[in-house]
């Protein structure tokens, strides 16, 4: 094996091993120092710089995979504790460990005092920072607390958004706290404190940090009120004997809280689907349920007729954070901090107690983390298959094999027939019409990417149905004009790159004609097809177009085609025609006349003639001309 092999095998021996990206970067510097040829050391370093790729993909998937197994694990912690000190601590550190923050802290309402105050830390090196307390709407936090809503602040002491008053600011400055980013803890729509996550150094918070952290505040919220609940039955056993058989049923509601919330974590744990975790809510509730993402799709429907997701009914939930009645319906937002990701149905259940309306609560905080979930593998999904599209589109030729097997391993295969759409839609931004295009590809079993416009490859199927299709369901989920060009079925990377050039040619031709919103292939598109398709029929075409004219010809032995081609020839003009065919032009017209009842009322309109004319071209092509008749 020369030292090329030898190089790129080390290089598929380190991925396998979970090496380092030094250790992979390592290869190509061995290499060069090892006197490889310049061509081979050329493919060595490319081969390189595609492993160190591959390496950061998969090292940021399996980072987002621990910091959701993290969230995950801080949702069992929680519900498992009772004391409401080591609750706060646990919040606390988990908040710091899930940032990776230099400092976490706990603020909680003074609602008497009507300020904030410092009530666990994890971090801080300041007594001055630990014993801080903030009027509602001074600082970050006393903001977070009055508008119950996350702030992040890259550097605090510069940000002009904030109340600064000097207590704060120096206690800040004390701590050496650079980056804050505070989420509300809330309960039935009131703010009970402030999480917090610091760094000593200028940075920005990303969105899924803030919902991250905003997820754990959910449970932290929920975590505390359960500890307050138990405490105050402890307090009302120990004053109100008398108060016994209430205390005791409350206690199992709790108890059936708890169990159900339990029960729904680890339904998602296990890696269920939105879905399972509908059944067992409808279950436990004795209701159906029905789960919508934000634009109102449904999700999954379990024991219900379907139902539209009233959008107001999901606002108000969503403004007051709590499940609220709508008619016959319990509606309960499914949020990630301030993200709204769904909407949550409850059927056939007109009343609720506190109990269950909380079990139905604590339903919308385990779907939202499902939710978060299969979003982030989606979206590295999304992101793996868009860049397969990519290269099969711009370099078919480079490598196919890898193509395929590429391809492969995202359950697609490449060597069987697939259909080539482009979808096009104005007045989108380009991510949501990307995750609408990748969402309708992966539920029909294909893959989706773009270039200049968003392109799918579907299993086979008919190119012109899947373009109207497929517009029509991307046009009701986006609420706008979807137009898609088909073509295909075609296979193997060549093949299908250039159904892809010609689905993008017909998508063309669909907006110069003024089809915006429809679907269509080459082949709907009359001699327009004929003109750009790759995979264009001319025989179909001109039978689709001359077919009555044709078999009348063969079957009386007359000429109808020969009149016609000479009547386009000589400008439509009945005198000139009647002189090349050296016919009478009363016979012009009587062959006219027949070529309209075959053809029918509109064959001289403009698209019409220029078919006609295209097609009696074709028809010369392919068979000699036998002479007028």
């Amino acid at each position: 094996m020369d030292r090329s092999a030898r190089a790129l095998r080390r290089l598929l021996d380190l991925l396998a091993e979970g090496a380092t990206s030094e250790q992979v970067a390592e290869v190509a510097v061995t290499a060069r120092a090892a006197g490889v040829a310049e061509a081979d050391l050329a493919e060595i370093e490319q081969a390189t710089e595609l492993a160190l790729r591959l390496n950061r993909r998969v090292a940021g998937h399996e980072r987002r995979q621990t910091e959701l197994a993290a969230l995950f694990d801080s949702a069992s912690d929680l519900a498992g504790l009772r004391d409401l000190n080591a609750v706060l601590r646990s919040i606390v550190h988990r908040a710091r460990m899930l940032l990776a923050a230099d400092i976490a802290y706990l603020s909680l309402n003074d609602e008497a005092r009507g300020e904030t105050y410092m009530r666990v830390t994890d971090g801080s090196i300041s007594a001055r920072f630990q014993q801080v307390r903030l009027g509602m709407g001074e600082g970050l936090g006393g903001l977070v607390a009055q508008t119950a809503r996350p702030y992040a602040s890259a550097d605090y002491a510069s940000d002009t958004r904030f109340d600064h008053t000097e207590p704060i600011d120096a206690a800040v400055r004390d701590e050496g706290v650079v980056a804050i980013l505070g989420v509300p803890l809330s309960l039935s729509g009131e703010v009970i404190g402030v999480l917090f996550a610091g760094f000593r150094s200028v940075r920005e918070f990303a969105r899924d940090e803030v919902a991250l952290l905003s997820s754990l505040a959910d449970h932290a919220a929920i975590a505390i009120d359960t500890t307050r609940l138990l405490e105050e039955t402890r307090t009302a056993v120990e004053e109100l004997n008398a108060a016994n058989e209430t205390i005791r049923a409350h206690n199992e509601a709790m108890q059936r809280a708890e169990e159900a919330h339990d029960r729904l974590t680890d339904l998602v744990l296990r890696g269920e689907d939105v879905l399972d975790v509908a059944s067992a809510v409808a279950s436990m509730l004795g209701g159906g349920i029905v789960v919508h993402d934000a634009n109102g799709n449904e999700l999954a429907r379990v024991g219900s007729d379907p139902v539209p997701q009233p959008a107001r009914a999901v606002a108000a939930s969503r403004t007051a954070g709590r499940a609220v009645p709508h008619g016959e319906v319990w509606v309960c937002a499914v949020l990630a901090g301030p993200e709204l990701l769904g909407g949550l149905l409850l059927t056939g259940r007109r009343d609720l107690s506190d109990a269950d309306r909380r079990l139905f609560e604590r339903a919308g905080v385990v779907t939202a983390l499902l939710l978060l979930l299969q979003r982030s593998t989606a979206e590295a999904e999304n992101k793996v298959g868009g860049e397969l599209v990519a290269d099969l589109l711009t370099a078919p030729e480079r490598d196919p094999a890898g193509l395929v097997a590429r391809a492969r391993r995202l359950g697609i295969d490449l060597t069987a027939e697939h259909t080539a759409l482009v979808v096009h839609a104005d007045g989108v931004p380009r991510e949501r019409l990307a995750a609408a295009v990748a969402w309708h590809a992966r539920a029909a079993g294909g893959v989706a990417g773009a270039l200049e416009d968003q392109v799918v490859l579907l299993p086979r199927t008919d190119p012109d149905r899947a373009a109207k299709d497929l517009a029509a369901e991307l046009g009701g989920s986006l609420g706008c004009a979807v137009t898609a060009g088909a073509a295909g079925p075609a296979t193997g990377p060549a093949a299908l790159a250039g159904a892809c050039a010609e689905a993008r040619r017909c998508l063309r031709a669909l907006l110069a004609l003024g089809r915006t919103g429809d679907g269509a292939a080459m082949a709907d598109l009359g001699f327009l097809g004929v003109v750009l398709g790759d995979r264009s029929d001319p025989a179909g075409f001109v039978r689709s177009v001359l077919g009555p004219v044709l078999d009348y010809d063969e079957q009386r032995g007359t000429d109808l085609v020969g009149t016609l081609d000479a009547y386009f020839a000589s400008g439509a003009n009945l005198n000139r025609t009647k002189d090349v065919l050296h016919v009478h032009v009363n016979t012009v017209a009587q062959r006219l006349e027949r070529v309209r009842a075959l053809l029918g009322e509109d064959w001289q309109a403009h698209d019409r003639a220029l078919e006609l004319q295209l097609a009696l071209r074709l028809h010369k092509i392919a068979a000699p001309d036998r002479g007028a008749g």
